[in-house]
């Protein structure tokens, strides 16, 4: 009877291999093979366990035939996978439990097929995914788990096949639970117990270091990440401020993505005194050069300005995110900008930054102090400023901000204008603290 069987196997294997010699003179490619498996009978997928906290994800490209493209992942062993679609812009979504990544980079699209782009990395705490950014609408089939074969890993293939945009549209959205799971996700993430006002003996800063998870951010041209940098910058700075005596807290302290809103809840959660926002800049001329710095305003002070928190307040959907409902908050938090303290305080910090920065780094030569709708800026009870700390696509400022000393003096900067705006006022009484006036 295994003999029987072995026969079989053997004559399934030389048939799928005859009729692929038969039909191209060019030896098979690996997803000509995947293909001729599938329609083999194999299209029943291997049961998937439950991933270890060792899970590799070791490989991740991209296909195209004449039907589809194909998109294939390889693990070190099966995990489950869930697809959904979004729409503005048009992307998939590949949701897992948490995976560790040792792939070099993103698989490059051949330009030809449904995939304009590929980005991944963790979500959130328990959660990875793949973004992929559509060229045009797709339908997603259903994800194939193909078992090790002759020294390959396990793969799980994902189709995608072309539709029209109405068809898409009608398909796409945010699957109920999953928003279920991440509202409760971002709950957990915002602190259960601040310290109560009448306790509040220390400032208290928020640090937020942009970008994160799925969303690498800018990239510098040897493919140097900004969300790596932000991270890096901001660990930097924390450090510095709790020696120098100040609650420090992060919107994040690895790299995960936290969505845009949520950063700004963090801040006001912990009844912040200041937060400061990192991020490094990009633009289309490598000659730009120098630290910026923002705070709020509706429209932006020029079209630079509201070009660049146009980008950043993308980030969301760079993650995979379904925006599409629009921000709830955003008519009563403009509401509450009226509280013009909170923007004078912000603006008064921006200005004190930027006086400490110039004897440290370069700074942007025209208006470095600008204004722009950041979603990250809007808590109304907040100060809070986002620092362009440099371009990665200036090659020389990239190197810079890529080093410890740079770094160790910009942060340095930057807490000397934190003790600035909190040094005692001129009558000699210290400012007061929130939560305990």
């Amino acid at each position: 009877m295994r003999l029987m069987r072995l026969g079989v196997l053997a004559a399934l294997a030389c048939g799928v291999i005859g009729a692929a010699l038969g039909q191209q003179r060019q030896p098979p490619t690996v997803d000509d093979v995947i293909s001729q498996v599938l329609d083999a009978g194999q299209k029943k997928p291997v049961p998937a366990p439950r991933p270890s906290s060792q899970t590799l994800v070791i490989g991740a490209r991209i296909g195209v035939h004449d039907d589809r493209t194909r998109f294939v992942v390889e693990l070190s062993e099966p995990a489950p996978m869930r697809t959904f679609t979004l729409t503005n812009p048009n992307r998939v979504v590949i949701d897992m439990p948490s995976v560790r990544w040792h792939l070099e980079g993103p698989p490059r699209p051949t330009g030809n097929g449904a995939v304009r782009s590929v980005r991944y990395g963790e979500f959130r705490q328990g959660n990875s995914r793949f973004v992929i950014d559509l060229g045009q609408p797709v339908v997603v089939g259903e994800p194939m788990v193909l078992p090790p074969d002759k020294g390959t890993a396990y793969r799980v293939v994902i189709d995608l096949f072309p539709t029209s945009q109405a068809k898409f549209d009608r398909s796409a959205g945010w699957p109920a639970d999953l928003r279920a799971r991440d509202i409760a996700a971002l709950m957990a993430a915002l602190p259960k117990n601040p310290p109560p006002p009448q306790s509040r003996i220390k400032r208290v800063i928020v640090i937020d270091p942009g970008h994160g998870g799925p969303d690498p951010g800018a990239l510098s041209a040897d493919g140097v990440q900004e969300k790596d940098l932000t991270l890096a910058m901001s660990l930097q700075l924390r450090r510095l401020l709790l020696s120098r005596g100040y609650t420090v807290y992060m919107t994040r302290d690895r790299d995960v993505a936290v969505e845009l809103p949520t950063r700004s809840q963090i801040a006001r959660s912990y009844r912040a005194d200041l937060m400061i926002s990192i991020h490094a800049d990009s633009h289309r001329d490598p000659a730009n050069k120098g630290l910026s710095i923002y705070t709020l305003s509706e429209k932006g002070s020029d079209a630079e300005a509201r070009a660049l928190a146009a980008k950043e307040n993308e980030a969301d959907k760079r993650s995979g995110v379904d925006r599409s409902g629009g921000d709830s908050d955003v008519a009563s938090i403009l509401l509450a900008l009226a509280q013009r303290d909170t923007m004078n305080k912000s603006s008064r910090f921006a200005e004190r930054v930027v006086a400490e920065a110039g004897d440290e780094t370069d700074i942007l030569p025209h208006k470095p102090h600008r204004d722009a709708a950041f979603v990250v800026l809007k808590a109304p009870d907040v100060p809070s400023v986002l620092i362009e700390m440099g371009y990665l696509s200036n090659p020389d400022e990239a190197r810079r901000m890529q080093t410890d000393g740079w770094r160790v003096r910009v942060a340095r900067a930057i807490a000397a204008a934190v003790d600035r705006q909190f040094a005692p006022a001129p009558d000699g009484r210290p400012a007061t603290v929130r939560g305990a006036e």
